[in-house]
């Protein structure tokens, strides 16, 4: 990793953005009710985190006296908001498809009620960047490699395209926050990667199975289902095992996100949408440009 290198796009905000989910199949990642299950898991944590995350960037909001940083704040903000637009309309599909939603996202509101509350701003920054850090991968780990995604439905797959593209655009802006103006000690910001992982894959799996439950799945079903779908994820050559490096490189003193390159056809995306104002043919032709 080079500290002397930067990549760095500034956030762009995107509204209205209709992603046809509805037209999606029930199990929507070819059929796999364990990969479906695991991504919608994901995509319930967005609408209250990306709430969280917005509020914990405001705590120090009037600290910050760069312009840039300033506008970078608000811009970051109003991408964080229509994340938890559209992932509330997935999660409301998911709702319909008789998943107990609200219980999973009642428990959340009250975590991050707690977390707002009781702990320092410093913490709530350091959990805000470290899980921006999680979530800026995902471009790169979903989308780099054409396979990945290859059976995923095309209107979800955009829907996560989307997200992937404008976490990358905003995903130095918590971490300047904390760096700049935040006075986050280096213990606490290390801490809080681990801790964002372990509450983020934590609650990602328990989610999935309740929702295999739900399904109809018994437990015999979901150990084998897990069996065999956690490897794609996890395992030696899953495809977030796959990005071990660069999530180790937060341990490291020197590190910035931007330290990181954008992912190769980001400007595909970008133009597509561009060209067609359609977020369906751009995450479809950002897709199709993987490896």
């Amino acid at each position: 990793m080079n500290a002397h290198v930067s990549y760095q796009v500034d956030p762009v905000v995107r509204t209205k953005l209709d992603f046809h989910l509805d037209q999606a199949p029930r199990f929507w990642f070819g059929g796999d009710p364990f990969r479906t299950r695991m991504f919608d898991a994901l995509s319930l944590t967005f609408p209250d985190g990306e709430r969280y995350f917005i509020e914990c960037v405001r705590l120090f909001r009037d600290k910050i006296t760069d312009p840039n940083l300033q506008e970078r704040v608000a811009d970051f903000i109003r991408q964080e908001a229509q994340h938890g637009i559209a992932h509330d309309k997935m999660n409301q599909i998911m709702k319909q498809q008789g998943m107990p939603v609200e219980q999973f996202t009642d428990r959340l509101k009250k975590i991050f009620k707690f977390e707002l509350k009781y702990r320092s701003p410093q913490y709530n920054i350091a959990m805000t960047a470290a899980a921006e850090h999680l979530t800026a991968l995902m471009a790169e780990t979903f989308y780099s490699k054409k396979e990945t995604l290859a059976e995923a439905d095309p209107f979800v797959r955009a829907l996560f395209a989307w997200h992937a593209i404008e976490e990358m655009e905003h995903r130095d802006v918590a971490f300047d926050v904390m760096r700049e103006v935040g006075e986050v000690p280096e213990a606490t910001r290390r801490f809080a990667l681990v801790f964002t992982t372990v509450l983020m894959f934590g609650f990602t799996l328990y989610r999935t199975d309740v929702m295999l439950k739900k399904d109809g799945f018994n437990l015999r079903q979901r150990i084998d289902l897990a069996r065999k779908g956690l490897p794609w994820f996890f395992g030696r050559n899953g495809i977030l095992t796959a990005k071990r490096a660069q999530y180790s490189d937060w341990f490291k003193k020197d590190f910035h996100p931007n330290q990181h390159p954008v992912i190769r056809q980001y400007d595909v995306w970008i133009d597509t949408l561009a060209k067609t104002n359609d977020p369906i043919a751009a995450g479809e032709a950002f897709w199709q440009a993987g490896l």
